[in-house]
């Protein structure tokens, strides 16, 4: 073995993801050892509270016992076999039981590995159902003001983060952007959904002759800084997509799985999307899996002796048993614990302890959907979010706020004192980047 501790190793062999790696100079990599519960633990036995669930995919907590298990029974079964000629149980039961919970109105999945594949995916197939429809004419997109869909080229095309997009500008067919729903003010949340509706339908009238759909992430841009929105949009954004003929592409890779209160985050608005991508939460943070759920009708349109006629997609995992059987101990926990309702009774104890913070002069604009938390600090230190992410850590919480909006997405499992922890030591982080 190398002489160089773990953290050197990794900085000399590892690049990192979304990293500039020499910030690493001055804010050291963690070395973790294991995970369990809410915690994270380092190799120096520190912990910490995983308050973003790890990139906002673990719901069930580290080293969950019961995924443990179905994984482990799974892993003396059948690992992986390429699913093109093939099926097995575990994607079966995932792909009907996921059916089951749209009340069987998006019946069929196609499985990838994660978010961005997701969206890879939901594009392809718009536009070459569009073509196998007989108007290949519509094959461009639509998307939100701040939107994020991904970071491989098609989901960057899609992107309205300059951040992200940007370097890669010579690489991407950049889409069309309508005015976000999301709204500051809560109060002005139901007129600014109407106002971007309004300006939704006006564009489609004009522009629906070359668009195959429209992609957003319903109720909540996560990654513009955690831009919440009512949905009523959401029910004006389905009704002009059914008038202009575009598809609506429902981008629940975040926001699903019960993040927003509810399993899917397009219930609230009681509607479906003729495409829902999945990825993060539905395997419990285990494994890389995503999966792009589609209505009969677009799936008759590949359905043909054709080769060319079928969808040309694929990835040597695809819907690999061991994924799909963390999905299937995901959803089960979801059922025998009754997580949405008891997420309910979490959110509001969380809420109440966070009262304090919320009404900090340093703090605007405290906001909450389901399991989202977010507020933004009054700072103009554009390393605040690093020095609040390093002040977390010493404070033993994981925090990675997206520039001066700090959020939280805990696991599914914290009571009423983690509740009053993550809020404590979220302050005194505050405290520390705001005086660093």
């Amino acid at each position: 073995m190398p002489s160089k501790n773990l953290l050197q190793r990794s900085l000399d062999a590892v690049w990192h993801p979304c990293t500039q790696m020499k910030q690493h100079e001055r804010f050291p990599l963690v070395p973790l050892a294991r995970g369990e519960g809410l915690w994270l633990y380092d190799t120096n036995g520190r912990r910490y509270f995983d308050a973003v669930s790890s990139w906002w995919v673990n719901l069930f907590g580290h080293c969950n016992p019961r995924i443990n298990a179905a994984i482990a029974k799974q892993l003396g079964t059948l690992e992986h076999a390429m699913l093109a000629g093939f099926t097995h149980a575990p994607v079966v039961e995932l792909s009907e039981r996921l059916s089951a919970l749209t009340g069987g109105a998006l019946g069929h999945a196609f499985f990838a590995s994660d978010g961005a594949s997701a969206t890879e995916i939901a594009l392809k197939m718009s536009a070459h159902f569009w073509r196998n429809s007989g108007k290949p004419a519509k094959n461009r997109f639509v998307c939100l003001a701040g939107s994020y869909h991904g970071e491989t080229a098609g989901a960057l095309s899609v992107t309205d983060i300059a951040l992200f997009r940007d370097a890669y500008a010579p690489l991407v067919r950049q889409s069309e952007t309508v005015p976000s729903p999301a709204a500051a003010d809560p109060l002005a949340m139901a007129q600014a959904a109407a106002t971007a509706a309004d300006a939704l339908d006006a564009w489609l009238a004009t522009h629906a002759d070359t668009t195959a759909a429209l992609i957003i992430e319903p109720l909540v841009q996560c990654a513009t800084g955690m831009a919440m929105y009512d949905a009523v949009y959401l029910q004006r954004a389905r009704a002009a997509c059914d008038r202009h003929q575009v598809h609506l592409i429902a981008d629940e890779i975040a926001v699903g799985c019960g993040r927003t209160g509810s399993f899917f985050a397009c219930e609230q608005a009681g509607i479906q999307p003729d495409f829902l991508c999945l990825s993060k939460g539905i395997s419990g943070g285990y494994l890389p899996l995503s999966i792009v759920l589609s209505t009969d009708s677009i799936y008759r349109a590949f359905y043909d002796d054709s080769t060319i006629r079928g969808f040309l997609h694929s990835h040597s995992y695809t819907g690999n048993p061991l994924a799909c059987t963390a999905a299937l101990a995901t959803l089960d926990i979801f059922e025998t614990d009754q997580v949405l309702a008891a997420n309910r009774q979490r959110a509001a104890a969380l809420t109440t302890a966070a009262q304090t913070l919320a009404q900090d002069s340093r703090v605007s604009n405290f906001r909450r959907t389901g399991m989202i938390w977010a507020f933004d600090v009054r700072s103009d230190d554009p390393s605040f979010g690093r020095k609040a992410f390093a002040a977390g850590l010493d404070c033993e919480i994981l925090l990675r706020p997206i520039g001066s909006t700090v959020y939280w997405m805990p696991p599914y499992l914290f009571d009423d004192a983690d509740a009053a922890f993550l809020v404590q030591r979220t302050g005194d982080a505050i405290d520390a980047a705001l005086a660093a």
